[in-house]
């Protein structure tokens, strides 16, 4: 039998089904994902993983936002969604990744074949197909994947003293009245001697660092310590970090260096321009927002970071999914700079590599606009047997390039750690 649709030379429909799944709550949703197409979204064992590709969108340039937001309003308009869980991130889910800048740099949405959720207590499994309901998928241990070999690292666009010499560059303009502060990123590259299988640094990384958001979505992976947004139901947050110090791994120690990091006036600078540039990109969907006065000091294993996280109830949710919140917020000053335009044409002139999806928007949205989507940072990109490691910093008027240095050697950490 035809249907209208296949006639009309259009797309089949994608047919979703979501039903409860019984696993035992020691289990990690690792565990289950395959090496083919795996998407991840984890933080402290809840969240998402997926495999197969049901259906996707790639876009670039300046219209890589809007042109993946207008395919997803399509997409969901003609799903055909059975739900027997009804929690977020539940029914017709993508995953996403976009591109820092407007050029260079490719983005893009998909929709797994298979997804299994948890949230607390409730695990599930959602299917997607095209058509008609394939028979339910099987959830299995899947083969674990295999450390790397040979793993060899080298400097990638810039080494240590050439990148020193960009930051003091920023230092000089910013001291000039030119903008106030730029994020400035640098990468590092591993080769292995075979194709690595990310699954390996997916692991390591949700173990490693359970209080960040671990993700994999199309080569793009790591645990992000960053929430650019987060809708459901009618309420937003946003996680700002900005203003960094390094653990030394002596407890007694680490306390004396957050109370520095709390009171330092270069890193609160740095931070107070980053919670300003997401409160007004936020406050025009609001009808009421929470920003508070001073920031808290956020333990990580590597380091500790100045954080303050920002929330609201929105009033145009109908209308403005999280994806397009994600836009609205992108680049942040913790990314970015101040002012905006300036410090991403500064980026772009002396950074001196192309970030690619670094630092862009990575994570998953429903059929109803509600997701979560976090700043690519702590990251690597996989591709074959290399993965590209990337590390930025703020950089304000009193910054010191052999400090920020530093900074970023040790923001390499978690992603070199989880491939060694």
């Amino acid at each position: 039998m035809t249907t209208s649709a296949e006639q009309a030379g259009l797309p089949l429909p994608l047919v979703v089904r979501t039903i409860p799944l019984d696993l035992p709550p020691e289990s990690s949703l690792l565990d289950l994902l395959p090496s083919q197409h795996p998407v991840t979204w984890l933080r402290r064992g809840d969240g998402l993983v997926g495999w197969g590709r049901a259906a996707e969108i790639h876009t670039a340039g300046a219209t890589r936002f809007s042109d993946a937001a207008k395919w997803w309003t399509e997409t969901t308009s003609h799903a055909v969604v059975r739900d027997e869980v009804d929690e977020p991130g539940t029914g017709l889910v993508c995953f996403g990744t976009f591109a820092f800048a407007d050029e260079p740099g490719s983005s893009m949405l998909v929709v797994p074949e298979v997804i299994v959720g948890r949230r607390g207590d409730r695990t599930w499994l959602t299917t997607v197909s095209r058509g008609a309901l394939d028979a339910a998928a099987t959830v299995t241990l899947a083969e674990p994947p295999r450390p790397p070999e040979g793993l060899v690292f080298a400097d990638g666009a810039l080494n240590g003293e050439q990148w020193m010499g960009v930051v003091a560059d920023a230092v000089a303009r910013i001291g000039a009245g030119d903008l106030e502060k730029v994020v400035l990123a640098r990468d590092l590259i591993a080769t292995a001697d075979q194709p690595l299988d990310v699954r390996w640094p997916l692991r390591r990384l949700a173990e490693g660092y359970p209080t960040c958001w671990t993700f994999h979505v199309d080569g793009l992976f790591g645990a992000s310590p960053e929430m650019l947004v987060r809708r459901e139901r009618g309420l937003v947050t946003s996680r700002v970090l900005a203003g960094t110090i390094r653990r030394t791994g002596d407890d007694d120690r680490d306390m004396a260096l957050a109370a520095t990091l709390a009171h330092s006036s270069k890193d609160l600078e740095e931070h107070e321009y980053a919670v300003r540039s997401v409160a007004d990109a936020l406050d025009p969907h609001c009808s009421s927002m929470n920003v508070p006065e001073a920031p808290f000091v956020l333990h990580l294993p590597n380091v500790m970071h100045l954080a303050t996280d920002v929330a609201g109830v929105v009033h145009d949710a109908d209308t403005v999914s999280s994806l397009q919140l994600a836009e609205a917020l992108h680049p942040s000053a913790a990314v970015g700079g101040t002012p905006t335009e300036t410090a991403s044409r500064l980026i772009a002139e002396i950074e001196g590599m192309d970030r690619g999806r670094y630092a862009g928007p990575v994570g998953w949205m429903d059929a109803t606009g509600d997701g979560e989507w976090a700043i690519a940072l702590r990251s690597g990109v996989l591709d074959g047997s290399t993965v590209r490691l990337f590390a930025g910093c703020g950089i304000v008027a009193d910054s010191d390039p052999e400090a920020e240095l530093a900074e970023a050697q040790a923001k390499f950490v978690p992603v070199r750690d989880a491939l060694g």
